[in-house]
């Protein structure tokens, strides 16, 4: 019987081939017109599964989109891991961007362009390869199970309902997700926090009607005008979130914890190059690092208002609308940071419009002892594949769910990400690193083996 590294090298091309199958699916969860879509990517997913070994695999329904459940007992005394993962994506949107088309994978020194390559089917996939890496090679050390499913780029809007009638279901010892990234291959690392996420929609009314701006313009307050006023004032001068009480909840990292945060490699020339940037911005008196893993944050995600056609129109809108997505971290609670953002819109709002403030979805902040198990495995599977300990780090990102599988579940998650902030997630040209999805592939098994040998120790 081939070993793991065997099987995996033996069979690579395959591998990459059902991945690009995959990634040829526009299984975009936000646009109605992709329904179809979504089906036939939940259908392969679990056609894959089984082809993989699980002994039972559903696309159970949903009032949304399906999730795929599957699993394989193989002794029930053994520890369960679940595996959690997505298959929908963002919409490719603006198209005019991208180099390839979104949906036809395009492979460019040693890399996967396609929307979703890393997030999340990318990643995600390396589960499904795994498992069956294996169990063709007898190594499968704990029993599995898998949760992939097709909102999770929507807020995840039927995953609560799932999980709380199928507890029994996803009985498990931990739960092992990757829809991270790490610092790069060259220093290996593991995610030990998310930031939570409160999503709002803001709308300023002025006039009933869109208005001639020469006849109007000076006399009647522009909505698009107010709103960009609203929007200035939500920052101060040093960049900090000027809400009253956004921070009240907020616990400062010690000296400690800013020190090791610090020591990972970073070089903000790199940073500023990589992105088109003459320099940094951001909350005064933090790093970068800080900033984007540690600290809350508020940015608006669209804006719009009047005309944005081609040529000249000279109108007064009557409406101005945007998306404003704040950020939490540990502590903080969504619905909390979600009431008194609309409060304090409203308040701040001028008397010569009329204000509507609506929340769309938001999640918990997270965070993984390093001392834990899941950690403590997920930290020598890196070692023996990359020859050095990860580097612990927290994310700029949310996964909502991550605290409500806690929360129902009883359950830590493991973020095992493999991805790098470097591949274009959300953006045009998303890309995925060939080398480090058959590197998932490989260490994933190794978590399994010092999973079980760690619980059985405990």
């Amino acid at each position: 019987m081939n070993t793991p590294s065997e099987y995996i090298a033996n069979n690579k091309d395959r591998f990459l081939s059902e991945l690009l199958d995959l990634l040829r699916i526009p299984s975009v969860s936000a646009r109605s017109e992709h329904n179809n879509d979504m089906i036939h990517c939940a259908e392969m997913v679990a056609s894959r599964l089984r082809a993989a070994g699980a002994d039972l695999v559903e696309v159970c329904a949903t009032a949304g989109h399906p999730i795929v459940y599957g699993e394989k007992i193989i002794n029930p005394n053994f520890p369960t891991v679940l595996v959690y993962g997505h298959y929908d994506v963002q919409p490719a949107d603006p198209l005019e961007l991208w180099n390839s088309p979104p949906f036809e994978p395009m492979i460019k020194e040693g890399k996967i362009f396609a929307r979703g390559a890393c997030d999340d089917k990318g990643q995600m996939y390396m589960h499904v390869k795994a498992f069956e890496t294996m169990m063709q090679t007898g190594t499968l050390a704990c029993n599995i199970k898998f949760m992939i499913e097709g909102e999770e780029e929507v807020g995840s809007i039927n995953l609560g309902k799932f999980v709380v009638e199928n507890k029994s279901r996803l009985k498990a010892d931990v739960i092992l997700i990757s829809d991270t990234s790490m610092i790069s291959m060259e220093t290996p690392s593991l995610d030990v926090g998310l930031r939570g996420l409160a999503y709002m929609e803001v709308e300023v009314v002025g006039p009933n009607r869109d208005l001639h701006s020469g006849v109007y313009g000076g006399a009647v307050a522009n909505p698009a005008t107010i709103l960009a006023k609203l929007i200035a004032s939500l920052h101060d001068e040093n960049n900090h979130i000027a809400i009253p009480g956004f921070y009240n909840d907020v616990i400062g990292l010690t000296q400690e914890e800013r020190s090791d945060l610090n020591a990972a490699p970073f070089n903000q020339n790199e940073y500023n190059d990589d992105l088109g940037i003459a320099t940094e911005w951001g909350e005064k008196g933090f790093s970068t690092l800080e900033r984007t893993g540690t600290r809350p944050t508020l940015e608006v995600n669209g804006i719009w208002s009047g005309y944005t056609g081609e040529g000249a129109k000279t109108v007064l809108p009557s409406k101005a609308n945007a998306k404003i997505s704040m950020r939490l971290v540990p502590n903080q609670n969504s619905d909390t940071i979600s009431r008194i953002f609309s409060e304090h819109f409203n308040k701040i709002a001028p008397p010569t419009v009329k204000v509507k403030v609506t929340a769309h979805h938001g999640g918990e902040p997270y965070l993984t002892p390093t001392d834990s198990i899941p950690y403590l495995a997920g930290s020598k599977a890196i070692e023996a594949t990359f020859g050095k300990k990860p580097v612990p780090t927290r994310s700029g990102g949310s996964i909502p769910i991550v605290a409500l599988f806690e929360r129902e579940l009883g359950l830590k998650s493991m973020l095992f990400g493999f991805g790098l902030d470097s591949d274009n997630l959300h953006s045009p040209n998303e890309k995925y690193d060939i080398f480090n999805y058959y590197k998932g592939i490989e260490t994933i098994p190794y978590f399994f083996k010092f999973f079980a040998e760690m619980q059985k120790e405990s």
